[in-house]
């Protein structure tokens, strides 16, 4: 099995990695068993904005570990020389060649420790490190946690917006097809969605959500938090496109955007529409009165309410 196949098809990415790893881990295992103890795999979240937002714990291994493997070498050479840390760092990102991630690996196997860190926030949440982690753990490298600033959890705990529950889907996509296709897949999302947006989209991607979304539904902005000029907006759909064009300093910056989770009405809409789709089929191949049965038991919608749509439409027709 061709290893750039693999990280092309995602589809069955976890299967592949299953069986890749293992290949590779007996193989990687088997060059430095002999050596004894192996390093740890630090995952150090940094700032994501305003550069006191780093643990002490967080600089006190950044600056004991042999080297730091770091998504952008200029911009955590900042953060090392803000806290006079004078650790080695390596460069590490998503482009990341299968030898440089074999080379970390093989030092870890050796016995260093090494960081691994983003530009800004938490490693893996939207940046680079699965692949890396994903592998280290095949190896039985120990990979620990260094918490820290995270803007998804950031954003969420300021909105306002439901947060017993809710998904993280990274950007919004950036074709117009892509954006509309995954709008209308969470338009009956009951869980809050937390999302990324750019400064080149995000007036866009509201004046589409506002055109698809229900009206009862908020949507919470929050552009570049911890730093000098964040600021935070919450309101319906439109409401948040009215905001961004009210000033065009509302549109520089980096975004995330939440949006509440849908409302009984919206789901019993949802229950509604499938369970008509379903009596259209059923129409001609029985009964009336067992359509709505089947079309409620399915759907979930009341049988009362689906008799009653399939009356009037039958009215009207």
């Amino acid at each position: 099995m061709n290893i750039g196949d693999y990280y092309k098809n995602c589809g069955w990415a976890i299967l592949k990695l299953t069986i890749l790893n293992e290949f590779r881990a007996n193989k990687l295992r088997n060059r430095y068993w002999r050596m004894g103890k192996i390093g740890n795999l630090f995952v150090v979240a940094t700032p994501i904005g305003n550069m006191g937002d780093i643990t002490f714990r967080a600089v006190d291994v950044l600056r004991t570990v042999d080297f730091i493997a770091a998504e952008d070498t200029r911009v955590t050479k900042k953060i090392l020389q803000r806290y006079g840390v004078s650790t080695p760092v390596k460069s590490y990102h998503d482009f990341s060649s299968e030898e440089d991630r074999e080379k970390i690996l093989s030092s870890l196997l050796k016995g260093n420790s090494i960081a691994l860190v983003s530009d800004a926030g938490t490693p893996l949440v939207s940046d680079p490190g699965y692949k890396l982690v994903n592998m280290a753990r095949s190896l039985n490298i120990r990979v620990e946690p260094v918490p820290g600033a995270c803007s998804v959890i950031a954003a969420l705990c300021v909105s306002g917006l439901a947060t017993n529950s809710f998904q993280f889907d990274g950007f919004v996509p950036a074709k117009t097809l892509s954006k509309k296709n995954y709008f209308e897949s969470i338009l009956f999302q009951e869980r809050s969605v937390v999302l990324f947006e750019s400064k080149h989209r995000i007036l866009e991607s509201l004046i589409l959500l506002s055109e698809m979304l229900q009206t009862d539904r908020e949507v919470f902005i929050a552009k570049e938090i911890t730093k000098k000029f964040e600021c935070h907006f919450k309101g319906s759909a439109i409401a948040c496109v009215d905001w961004l064009r009210a000033d065009s300093n509302h549109m520089k910056g980096e975004f995330v955007l939440i949006i509440a989770g849908c409302g009984p009405s919206a789901l019993i809409q949802k229950r509604n529409s499938e369970g008509m789709k379903i009596l259209d089929i059923l129409k001609d191949k029985v009964s009336s009165r067992d359509a709505v049965r089947i079309a409620s038991e399915i759907s979930g919608a009341k049988k009362n309410v689906l008799y009653d749509i399939a009356m009037d439409k039958k009215l009207t027709n």
